[in-house]
């Protein structure tokens, strides 16, 4: 029997609604404009009659996955002159703690300055050879205090001063979202390229937001500073609410939900577990030789908030434990609006010491520079639980949140 002209009619218009949320989805996804793509929409105006150099990665990359360092060049109203490359790079070739050098790029003929590890007056020489009057960073950050990038920011935000030269910073979304600051606070004496001043672990702010707080609260003289800030971004969005294409900031951080517990189990850097390097899940896999599945167990007990642990196990093809066996956690998010990063890694350490009696620490307790003081792990190794952990930071994580929301931009 052929469908009546009422059917179809019903059918197509079933049709037409039920596709509404993706055109929706669409529309909002075009609605966010980053500050590369607010700069050009200006014609670059905020860059007219400079010689401008830019300091960006990989992830220096527009809608149509174009690098902005290529755009630029192309175009005649905006005199790019040099590239500064951080850690891994500017076109991404070198592994963690690693960087490219100096060398004229193959595709614009731009000369690279290499900024990994180098800062004051060094890095202040650097961009004075470099002729350039302005120094533009569009990195993408993912939201914790020990990702190099926005020390590289701070950094190069010190030297410009040192050089006379003005710096401007293209936003891009926290992917994680900038509801809240989380975790522990840096102690200056902790200070190193994984943390130069007190931030919170998870500090739930933009890098232009951070400039903003570096220029006002931690460099000795303000740099003179200039934010493009994006449109149509909110605190409560994650990463995929962008319409961004996710490029590796750096070559652990494959994807967006790396990002989301980054913040957390990177402190199994600073012990003798693997943290997933070397496998297609860094930072969401962790283990050790020894370890099974009493570790999941004792984990899912505490009921986290959004998140449950299964028992895994992988050979991590470089890094700890590199082609052996080896048995411990993957994590699944399952509710990242309740999911704490910061709070679940403190909670995985304190398990992995309860069921693995060969739990330590890395010799050079590399977990102090990561958390910002000796807090976290003498009281772990004092037996302290989860709550206690987290308790013990809560005053500074207050203080922090009060400055913090004085140069926040977005609402």
């Amino acid at each position: 029997m052929r469908p009546s002209r009422r059917a179809l009619l019903t059918a197509a218009t079933a049709a037409a609604v039920s596709a509404t949320p993706t055109a929706t989805a669409a529309q909002r996804h075009r609605q966010l404009r980053t500050g590369f793509e607010r700069l050009a929409h200006d014609g670059y105006a905020l860059l007219d009659g400079q010689k401008a150099g830019i300091v960006t990665n990989p992830t220096g990359m527009t809608r149509d996955v174009r690098h902005i360092v290529d755009v630029m060049h192309e175009d005649d109203r905006v005199g790019l002159t040099a590239v500064f490359g951080p850690e891994h790079g500017f076109r991404g070739t070198a592994q963690a703690g690693g960087s490219e050098g100096r060398y004229d790029d193959p595709a614009t003929g731009l000369p690279v300055y290499d900024t990994y590890l180098k800062s004051g007056r060094p890095l202040a020489d650097i961009f004075t050879a470099s002729g350039v009057d302005t120094v533009v960073f569009d990195i993408q950050d993912v939201g914790a205090r020990f990702y190099t990038y926005i020390w590289t920011l701070y950094d190069c935000m010190e030297a410009a001063q040192l050089a006379g030269k003005r710096f401007v910073v293209l936003d891009r979304p926290n992917p994680v979202t900038g509801r809240a600051a989380l975790g522990p606070v840096l102690h200056k004496e902790f200070a190193t390229f994984v943390g130069r001043q007190p931030v919170s672990q998870a500090h739930g702010m933009t890098v232009a937001e951070l400039a903003r707080l570096f220029n006002e609260e931690f460099l000795t003289e303000p740099v003179s500073l200039e934010t493009v800030p994006m449109s149509g971004w909110k605190r409560s969005d994650f990463y995929d609410a962008s319409g961004l294409p996710w490029v590796p900031p750096s070559p652990n951080m494959p994807t967006p939900e790396t990002a989301l517990v980054y913040s957390g189990t990177c402190l199994f850097e600073g012990t003798n577990l693997s943290e997933g390097r070397g496998t297609t899940r860094p930072f969401e896999l962790l283990g050790a030789e020894g370890i099974d599945r009493r570790w999941a167990a004792a984990a899912n007990e505490l009921a986290l908030p959004g998140v449950r642990f299964r028992e895994a196990y992988f050979a991590p093809t470089f890094s700890k434990f590199q082609g052996r066996t080896i048995g411990g956690v993957q994590l699944h998010v399952r509710d990242r609006d309740v999911f704490d990063p910061v709070r679940t890694g403190i909670a995985l350490l304190v398990t992995a010491r309860k069921v693995w009696s060969g739990f330590a620490w890395r010799s050079d307790n590399w977990i102090d520079k990561l958390t910002g003081s000796t807090r976290v792990r003498t009281m772990i190794d004092a037996g302290a639980d989860t709550d206690e952990v987290v308790a013990g930071w809560q005053e500074e994580l207050a203080a922090f949140r009060r400055t913090r929301r004085k140069y926040l931009l977005y609402r």
